[in-house]
C-alpha cells in the first residue's frame, strides 16, 4: 500500500472514530446533448471547469453525456458512436480531472469488442487515474427505449471506486428501479450512490402521466437510500430527442430521503451539493435495517419467481 493510501486509510479511521464531519462537495450536470460527440466534449470541459472552481470534488455526467439518446431506434449505423474504454473520451477528460483535482464519473458508449457493446461509466480520479468501469446491468428494452440492441449486459459486477473524497458507487439509469442492486452496492462500502441517467417523456403523454412517472422514478431512488442510509445523486438530461422530452428533475437526496436538491425539468443547470458523509452512520444507528437484516431468509431472491408448489 502506497503513502498516500495509508494515510488516507488512517483519516478516514479517525474520523469515523471520533464521528467528526466527512464533508464533500458532489457537483453535477444536466444539459442537452447534440450528435457530435465531440461537440458534448467540448460543452461539457468549461462545465466542469466552473464547478471545480466553485468547489466541487466528485462532478457527475449524464448518461452517454457524449451523444443523443440513440436507444429510441433500432440503427447500426449508430454503433459507430461506441469507443473503448479507456479511449477516447477518458483521454480526453482525464488531464482534466488531474488539473482541477476532481474526480469525474463518464458514462459512454463501450466497443469491447467486434459486436460486443456496453452502456458502461468511466471514474476518473482526481490525480488522473482511471479507476476503473462499471457496465450497466440492467437493460431495458420499451418503446423509445432500445438498448438491448445495442447493449450486453455488464458482466463487471457491481462495483465501488475508492476515489481521493469518497467511496462511491455508481448505477446506471435502468439500474435505478433495482433494490437489489443499490443494496449490493452500499454493502460493498459505498457511501455515495450516483446514477447517471436518461429518461424522459413521450411528447404524446399528458401532464398527469408524466407527474406519476416522475415521483415513481424519484421515490424508488429515494428509497435506495433510506434503506442504506447513503446519499443518492441521479443526473438526467434534458431537451427533446425525437418523441421523448428529457425530464431532466436531476436531484440529490441524503440518507434519509429527504430532497437537499432538485434541478427544474426544462433547462440546464450545474449544481453543487455539499454532503457530510458522517451522517449515514447517525442514520442507520437509529434506523438500523442493516443489523436488522435477516439474511439466513433472503434465497429465495434469487429466483425469478415463485411458484406455488
Amino acid at each position: 500500500m502506497d503513502t498516500r493510501s495509508k494515510m488516507c486509510r488512517k483519516d478516514l479511521y479517525l474520523q469515523k472514530k471520533y464521528n467528526v464531519s466527512r464533508n464533500v462537495k458532489v457537483g453535477f450536470i444536466q444539459m442537452s446533448c447534440s450528435p457530435v460527440p465531440q461537440e458534448n466534449l467540448e460543452k461539457v470541459k468549461p462545465k466542469i471547469v466552473e464547478l471545480a472552481r466553485k468547489g466541487a470534488q466528485i462532478i457527475c455526467l449524464q448518461e452517454l453525456f457524449t451523444s443523443l439518446y440513440f436507444c429510441d431506434e433500432e440503427n447500426h449505423d449508430n454503433f459507430k458512436l461506441a469507443e473503448s474504454i479507456p479511449g477516447p473520451s477518458t483521454e480526453y477528460l482525464t488531464p482534466l480531472a488531474k488539473d482541477l483535482k476532481v474526480v469525474i464519473i463518464a458514462s459512454l458508449f463501450e466497443k469491447r469488442a467486434e459486436g460486443l457493446y456496453h452502456n458502461t461509466t468511466a471514474v476518473i480520479d482526481a490525480d488522473g487515474k482511471y479507476l476503473g468501469k462499471y457496465r450497466k446491468m440492467h437493460i431495458p428494452d420499451d418503446p423509445g427505449y432500445y438498448e438491448k440492441f445495442y447493449f450486453t449486459p455488464g458482466d463487471l459486477g457491481y462495483k465501488v471506486f475508492k476515489t481521493k473524497y469518497a467511496s462511491i458507487g455508481v448505477l446506471i439509469c435502468w439500474d435505478q428501479w433495482y433494490p437489489e442492486a443499490a443494496r449490493i452496492t452500499a454493502l460493498s462500502g459505498a457511501e455515495i450512490l450516483f446514477y447517471p441517467t436518461a429518461i424522459g417523456w413521450a411528447t404524446s403523454q399528458d401532464a398527469a402521466t408524466n407527474d406519476e412517472q416522475y415521483n415513481a422514478w424519484q421515490t424508488i431512488q429515494r428509497s435506495h437510500a433510506v434503506a442504506n442510509g447513503v446519499y443518492v445523486v441521479s443526473v438526467n438530461r434534458v431537451g427533446k430527442e425525437g418523441n421523448m422530452n428529457f425530464w431532466g428533475g436531476s436531484f440529490v437526496s441524503n440518507p434519509f430521503g429527504r430532497i437537499l436538491y432538485q434541478a427544474p425539468h426544462q433547462e440546464e443547470v450545474m449544481h453543487i451539493e455539499e454532503l457530510d458523509l458522517a451522517k449515514s452512520d447517525q442514520y442507520r444507528t437509529h434506523w438500523p435495517f442493516l443489523r436488522d437484516r435477516r439474511i439466513d431468509s433472503y434465497q429465495p431472491i434469487t429466483s425469478r419467481y415463485i411458484d406455488e408448489a
